[in-house]
This record gives C-alpha cells, sequence and structure tokens, in this order.
C-alpha cells in the first residue's frame, strides 16, 4: 500500500498538480505506438516502413518531452513503485502452495522415457540426458523423424510402464500427456524442447533439463488440467486465426519473422481474412482476428509478479484473450486495455470457435493441425498425475490471485491495528 501511495505522490511532489497534465501525453506515446505496430503488421511497403518509425519516435518523443521538463526521473520511480506495488499485493494475496500438491511416497519401478535429440537444437546430447536417465532406471527410447509418439507411448504402457516422461517440445509433451492421463499414469516432463512454456510453468528450470530427473525419485506429485481442442490434447494452448494461419506456411519454420511479416497483411486486412466467433459459457464474441484458448489463464503481459504465465494449472477453466482490430483508429483504442474491445479475456469451462468455414487451422502447442469447423474446446480438470522435483526454481506459491486492493487494504489495516480482525489470504 506505501509502494502504491508512493507511486501517486513521487510525481506529484516533484511536479505538483501539472503532473497530472502530463498524463495524457504519455497515453498519446503509447496510442501512436499502437497505431505504428499496426500498420507493420497489417500493411506494407512505404505504411510498414512509417508505422515501423512512428512505433519507435512516438515512444521516444515522449521520454524527451518528460526528460525536458524534468518529469523522466520521477515517471520512471513511479512505474517502479507501481511495479512493486502489484508485486507484493499478489505475494500477500497468495495462499502457499497448492493443495494438489503431494509427496511421493515411492520410486517408479519401470520409468519409460522417449527423448527427441532434434529438440532445443540438441539438449538430448548436450546435457546427456540418455546417459543419465539410464543411470537413474529409466527405459530411454530415442525418437526418429517420422515416428508416432502415440503409439510409441501406449506401446511403453502395454510392456508394463509405470511411469512416462519426455525429453522435447511442447508438442510431443501434450502428445504423451494425454496417453499418460488415459491411463492414470505419472508424467515427468523434462524440458528439451526451445521454449517449453508448459516446464515454465510447472516451475521447472529449463536451462538445466537434467534438473527434473529427481523427479523420478526426490519429488512432489500434482494434478493439473489437460486442454482438449476437439480431439486433439494441449498442455499450453491452442491458437486460431492469424498465428494458426501463419504457421502453415512452410517456410515458418526456418524464417519466423521473416514469413510473419510477409502473411500477416494479407490475414488482418485481406479480402479471404478469417473473422472468427467465439462463445465462452454465456458470452458471445466475434469479428476476431485472433484467438488464444488456454489451457488455464495467462498472466497478463505487463504483470509485473508473473507476466504472460499461469498462475495456476488446476482451476479446471480456459483462457481465452480475444484480439478484435480492424482500423488504424481501433489499434489506437487498445491502449485503453479491456473498455477498447480490441483485447478480449476470459475464462470459461468450454470455448466453441467457428468461422463460417467447414475446417480451421489451429496451432496446437505451436503444431499445426485442421479441424472440422466448429472446434469446441473443453478443460479436463485435474487430468493429468504430473511428478517435478522437489526443488525447483521458479515453483508458484499459490493461485496468484489478482491485486485486490480493497483487500490488501484490509490486510494492511490489520498489521497496522493488531486488534483488528482480517480474513487469511486465501
Amino acid at each position: 500500500m506505501l509502494a502504491l501511495l508512493g507511486s501517486i505522490l513521487v510525481p506529484l511532489v516533484a511536479a505538483g498538480l501539472r503532473s497530472v497534465l502530463w498524463v495524457p501525453v504519455g497515453v498519446a506515446g503509447l496510442a501512436l505506438a499502437a497505431v505504428g505496430v499496426w500498420w507493420v503488421l497489417a500493411h506494407t511497403g512505404v505504411l510498414r516502413v512509417l508505422g515501423a518509425v512512428l512505433s519507435v519516435a512516438a515512444p521516444v518523443a515522449v521520454f524527451a518531452l518528460y526528460a525536458a521538463f524534468g518529469l523522466l526521473g520521477p515517471a520512471l520511480v513511479s512505474l517502479a513503485l507501481w511495479a512493486l506495488a502489484v508485486t507484493t499485493a499478489r505475494t500477500a494475496l497468495t495462499p502457499g502452495h497448492p493443495a494438489s500438491e503431494q509427496a511421493l511416497t515411492e520410486a517408479p519401478h519401470a520409468p519409460w522415457v522417449l527423448m527427441n535429440p532434434r529438440s532445443g537444437g540438441g539438449k538430448v546430447g548436450r546435457f546427456q540426458l540418455a546417459e543419465k536417465a539410464r543411470a537413474a532406471g529409466c527405459r530411454v527410447v530415442l525418437l526418429d523423424a517420422g515416428q508416432d509418439v502415440v503409439e510409441l507411448a501406449r506401446r511403453a504402457v502395454a510392456e508394463g510402464a509405470d511411469l512416462l516422461a519426455v525429453a522435447g517440445g511442447d508438442g510431443t509433451q501434450a502428445l504423451v500427456a494425454e496417453v499418460a492421463a488415459r491411463h492414470d499414469l505419472p508424467f515427468v516432463v523434462i524440458p528439451a524442447g526451445t521454449r517449453n512454456h508448459f516446464a515454465l510453468d510447472l516451475g521447472l528450470d529449463r536451462e538445466d533439463p537434467a534438473a527434473a530427473l529427481p523427479a523420478l525419485t526426490d519429488g512432489v506429485e500434482l494434478r493439473v488440467d489437460l486442454g482438449y481442442a476437439a480431439d486433439r490434447v494441449f498442455v499450453n494452448n491452442a491458437s486460431f486465426g492469424t498465428y494458426a494461419s501463419v504457421v502453415t506456411d512452410p517456410a515458418y519454420r526456418d524464417a519466423k519473422t521473416r514469413t510473419t511479416l510477409r502473411t500477416l497483411p494479407g490475414l488482418l486486412t485481406g479480402e479471404e481474412a478469417l473473422r472468427l466467433r467465439a462463445r465462452a459459457g454465456r458470452t458471445r464474441v466475434d469479428g476476431l482476428q485472433a484467438l488464444l484458448v488456454s489451457n488455464n489463464p495467462y498472466g497478463r503481459a505487463v504483470d509485473a509478479a508473473r507476466p504472460g504465465r499461469r498462475e495456476r494449472l488446476d482451476s479446471g477453466l480456459l483462457g481465452l484473450v480475444c484480439v478484435r482490430v480492424g482500423s488504424t483508429a481501433e489499434a489506437a483504442r487498445i491502449v485503453r486495455g479491456p473498455r477498447s474491445g480490441g483485447l478480449v479475456r476470459l475464462t470459461a469451462e468450454e470455448v466453441v470457435v467457428e468461422a463460417g468455414t467447414d475446417t480451421l487451422p489451429v496451432g496446437i502447442d505451436g503444431e499445426h493441425v485442421v479441424l472440422p469447423s466448429p472446434v469446441v474446446c473443453r478443460s479436463a480438470p485435474g487430468a493429468l498425475r504430473v511428478r517435478v522435483p522437489r526443488h525447483r526454481p521458479h515453483a508458484r506459491r499459490g493461485s496468484g490471485a489478482a491485486a485486490d486492493w480493497p483487500r490488501v487494504a484490509r490486510l494492511a489495516l490489520g498489521r497496522l491495528l493488531p486488534g483488528r480482525r482480517t480474513a487469511p489470504p486465501g
């Protein structure tokens, strides 16, 4: 609460009431930068070049104006205090370790590990994962190009595996996780892929894949949800619209940025641009260019505590992020946040996506598939038993509640006034 108060008082003390008049200048700079980004993504030629210049020049001009009038320092201090306030508020409201976390009672007798030697630029070989897993008593199968991952996992179960593990990317993790969930077997994530978002939200060390192996003998077990898009499982997300269409281009794998910039204008403003419709519970949203359905909601990208990460993997809910920006004016208004209508965030147990076409391209954990339309996405609460090391560097501490300022204020008053009763976090 003191940090929040400080973020308001610092500019007032430094510049008086005139500091309030400079807030619209900052907002205008953000709006112009958003317009510039839109021109870069949705247009080509001269307008794309102008957009690139505007997206850089607008915030630089705002910083220059703030500096010229002696407000840059107070503004930066105010932002830092606001970030501290949000981070500590969320920490204060976090109840502790997840209720689903249980200590392991025994090690597996026949663990089976699938390893993709090509994932992450060869992390399996670089970190000697196969040798270390065999030394831990695991049966290791190295995946060859073109092999059916699901069939390999099913064969492992048929041969008596009592634990399944994957060293690879999120797409491979999802396929084997579904087999583990179907047979109620524990599952171990070894982050040997490129991004490893699932491992990140489990709190695992993505820089050292071998650090996940102690989960076999000294770990805890979590019950986490799985997401389904039609009959396809996902551990992270299913994306529809622009991104899903971009990844269909064969050149995307080798030249991601160039391919994205080449194809986006047609996908956003072209005659054949998809316009998606979604139904989440009783809420309907249409006219969407992009839609992301996630296995549990992601935090906001500007969240100071855990930007763009999932605080929970066991809420039983899907997260929904919808993008609806069809013009320059709508791009400028997106700085208003949820009130702009350009960015919509929802949660639901089931989401239905359609676009007036027979099929829809979908990016499922980064892998391209085509599904019959409409696509029904649903959550399977607690479907997967995940074993993780007891000590992991980025373990989530709890439910990650939003910064509920009235509740934070009540907790703060309880500290100041010991006789005052306050409800405990959670």
